[in-house]
């Protein structure tokens, strides 16, 4: 059965584009929160660690256990929000990321705070599905959605770099729960001012929610997620083998009961779309390309270079700083060149930087790094803000919660498959450097035998040599996929 039309508290048509504006500020907090709180957890981990003690497991799964429910639930709390309101959902979701934010801040031990970051992501899940697809009914004209939606992917930007500075900042003055507390004003703020300045939208269905597709999708994605880190971690594995393919027997047995349910968490026929299709897998490959490096490239600075952690954190700035100008300026470029040259254009800029990393030795100047990031970021820029307006774009109205789940949850896939690949990668080189010399990671070898020593500079260079390769992959990848979208993209569907 088709889904009713929208219904809305207010009309696309009678909500003022003034109004419209001030709504997106509003909505741009919760990105702002997400982001910073996926950054700002690294920088106080060594504190957590201290006050609470925790286990290595404990540690592990303090950092992943948020990022773990968010996958999960995107597409979920997407498809949750299209049918009781998206307005509804966002402030749900965010009075609970809130109160766990106040249990994170005052966690009275390790598995405490477990607890409250797996809260967190929960009230996570709901924040951005909900705030994009707000977007899509707020602003119907496609150029001030497309407008819209590169300022909100500018936000994500901008949260995700200054999380580590006013995380810096403040732990210097403060105890290691200030890095949550700064959540609640801001959640304070949304309250206030979500009512009257953001519309309700809902779909009508007549149709009961897909809880067997809920289940499956968590069945399939958390496993696969939970695979991807434990083998970057540990490395493949038996046990992550075979939780990646139990993951992977869920997601297929997931998209047969999508086909088949009347009311799917996910509409596969717009996979039929060439533009779609093309933008989720530049979702994927290119967080899997950003992500592993900024891994790589923050242990570099720490590590090789020997940068303190708010230096380093102050070096992802010029990169912040062009992925959120570029993707604002991504509505306009795209204009200027369509959108197929304009995504291809920006996966070339990203595999431009990447390989740029190339260039970059033990004794490098720190201008070098900070040029290549900046080049990518143009790149990363245009492609994520273009990327969810098409997706966006892609799906009917009553749709467009469940659309923008499934683009996030492949930024999110494609950050952990990053990280897991190319810092294995990285990690198989460096090793093979080893000769017996070297513990398993660039940390401990350094702590073990200083960081002068001729075997520290040998592990320096095995590492910068480890870095080479996965940058050289992703790359690679990048170039490959630029071919591939510009080939797929050439039909009617993929210009607007």
């Amino acid at each position: 059965m088709t889904p009713q039309p929208l219904t809305a508290d207010e009309s696309p048509s009678a909500l003022g584009r003034r109004r419209a504006w001030f709504g997106l500020v509003v909505l741009m907090l919760p990105v702002i929160l997400v982001s910073m709180d996926f950054s700002v957890l690294y920088l106080a981990m060594p504190t957590i660690a201290q006050a609470l003690h925790p286990s290595a497991t404990q540690e592990l799964w303090i950092l992943d256990v948020y990022g773990f429910l968010i996958a999960g639930l995107l597409m979920t709390m997407g498809n949750l929000g299209d049918r009781i309101g998206r307005r509804r959902i966002l402030l749900i979701g965010a009075a609970v990321f809130g109160i766990a934010s106040v249990a994170a801040a005052f966690a009275p031990n390790a598995a405490f705070l477990i607890g409250a970051r797996a809260l967190m992501g929960i009230g996570g899940a709901t924040l951005m599905p909900a705030s994009l697809s707000l977007i899509a009914n707020m602003f119907p004209h496609p150029a001030d959605r497309a407008r819209a939606i590169g300022i909100w992917t500018a936000a994500f930007a901008g949260g995700a770099a200054i999380g580590p500075v006013i995380g810096g900042f403040l732990l210097h003055h403060y105890w290691w729960g200030v890095v949550f507390l700064i959540n609640v004003p801001v959640i304070a703020a949304l309250f206030v001012f979500a009512p009257f300045l953001l519309p309700e939208y809902r779909a009508r269905s007549t149709h009961p929610f897909d809880i067997l597709g809920v289940v499956l999708s968590l069945l399939g994605i958390l496993p696969i997620v939970y695979a991807v880190k434990d083998a970057a971690a540990e490395g493949i594995s038996i046990r992550s083998l075979v939780i990646g393919l139990f993951g992977a027997t869920m997601i297929w047995l997931f998209l047969r009961h999508q086909k088949r349910t009347p009311a799917p968490l996910v509409n596969l026929r717009l996979f039929s779309s060439a533009a779609f299709s093309a933008c989720i897998a530049v979702a994927l490959f290119g967080m899997m390309a950003q992500g592993g490096m900024a891994y790589l490239t923050n242990v570099y600075l720490q590590s090789v270079q020997e940068y303190d952690v708010l230096a380093a954190a102050l070096a992802g700035i010029p990169m912040a700083i062009t992925i959120a100008v570029f993707s604002v300026a991504a509505a306009r470029v795209a204009r200027f060149m369509g959108v197929r040259r304009a995504l291809t254009l920006s996966l070339l800029l990203a595999a431009a930087g990447n390989l740029g990393i190339l260039s970059l030795g033990v004794h490098s100047p720190l201008w070098i790094f900070l040029v290549l990031t900046a080049i990518s970021g143009i790149g990363y820029g245009i492609q994520f803000a273009l990327v969810s307006d098409v997706v966006v774009g892609s799906a009917p109205p009553e749709q467009s919660g469940a659309a923008s789940g499934v683009s996030e949850t492949s930024f999110e896939l494609g950050t952990a498959l990053g990280l897991a690949l190319f810092g294995s990668l990285a990690t198989a080189v460096f090793l093979g450097h080893s000769d017996g010399r070297f513990a398993d990671s660039l940390g401990e070898t350094l702590d073990h035998v200083g960081t002068d020593s001729p075997v520290a500079l040998a592990a320096k260079q095995a590492f910068v040599d480890g870095m080479h390769a996965a940058a050289l992959a992703g790359g690679i990848a990048l170039l490959v996929l630029s071919v591939v979208v510009a080939y797929v993209m050439r039909g009617k569907d993929a210009v607007r």
